[in-house]
């Protein structure tokens, strides 16, 4: 049992400790990166985290879900921190940021498949930068010996030449949604979306008027208002995530599924159960039955390779 326990929320940060004598065990969740998406609460194992719908004041926007953590389910293991697609929450041991979960090989890294190419990035491109809906990618330029330029038209012809372009997109902040792949305009970003899925909007169900997954998406662009006042979806954005699904106020009007989940490799009974709660349970059972089967051929393999050396 720990030493002592605490938990701070403010308007920056909810903040819950474990101390014990030798140990500190603290999570943190940054709600500036925040979007009250479903994913920690669907993965937790404790049912610790909750995403509630926050009350909407007529006139104004909706608000994205709550997220509240149980102190007195968490047992600080980490998963919320591996699988959440903004990198909102934070596990430290000691102050270290130690994740026990994937050092022991019981839940698997979420792959964030990105690669930049900026050799044919044009020197006065900044549309990616514009693009990004979070403003987590940071674009810088350098002259050939490294100095920081801040303006290329103070620069000679033969000098903007030499001009290096870095583009620089945090992995464990971005969500995949593409939206810079999309607007550059040289192909200069590639990626594959961590979370894969489906989602329709049913506009019959909708409330008169109702925009509240619109006003919450976390992805510009994704949700839009058509002009005959019905929401839309373009889901070559969409990172399903589900903060949409955590206001929609009719449960028919919003489908979300989740079909599949880029992650490192795993055998392990702690994220098959995430699995199925995170994804639907026939794609999680996809993936599962998926794995069985490699594991039995690997099994076979290894027999065969076995009895060939007796022989």
């Amino acid at each position: 049992m720990p030493y002592k326990n605490q938990k701070l929320d403010t308007a920056q940060a909810l903040t819950l400790e474990w101390i014990l004598q030798v140990k500190n065990y603290k999570l943190t969740l940054d709600k500036n990166l925040c979007v009250g998406c479903q994913i920690c609460s669907l993965a937790c194992p404790k049912e610790a985290i909750t995403v509630t719908k926050q009350p909407k004041v007529a006139g104004e926007a909706a608000k994205k879900g709550k997220v509240d953590i149980d102190l007195a389910k968490c047992i600080f293991c980490g998963i919320c921190d591996v699988i959440c697609p903004y990198g909102a929450v934070k596990v430290t041991l000691n102050g270290e940021h130690i994740l026990n979960v994937v050092d022991k090989e019981s839940f698997p890294q979420l792959v964030r498949d990105i690669k930049i190419d900026t050799r044919n990035c044009p020197k006065d491109c900044v549309a990616c930068v514009e693009a990004c809906p979070l403003g987590q990618l940071k674009l810088t330029k350098v002259t050939y010996d490294g100095k920081p330029v801040e303006n290329l038209d103070a620069l000679s012809p033969s000098q903007r030449q030499h001009v290096k372009v870095t583009v620089d997109i945090p992995e464990d902040k971005c969500p995949t949604c593409r939206v810079c792949e999309y607007k550059c305009p040289e192909g200069v970003i590639k990626m594959r979306k961590t979370f894969e899925g489906k989602m329709a909007i049913n506009t019959s169900k909708c409330p008169e008027g109702c925009h509240d997954c619109v006003d919450v998406c976390p992805i510009t662009g994704t949700l839009t208002v058509a002009d005959n006042g019905k929401v839309q979806v373009n889901e070559l954005t969409c990172t399903y995530c589900g903060a949409c699904k955590v206001v929609c106020p009719v449960d028919e009007a919003l489908t979300l599924k989740r079909t599949n989940v880029l992650h490192t490799p795993i055998h392990s009974g702690a994220w098959n159960k995430s699995l199925e709660r995170i994804a639907s349970p026939l794609d999680a059972a996809k993936e599962l039955k998926a794995k069985s089967g490699m594991k039995a051929q690997k099994m076979v393999s290894k027999r065969f390779v076995t009895e060939e050396v007796i022989k």
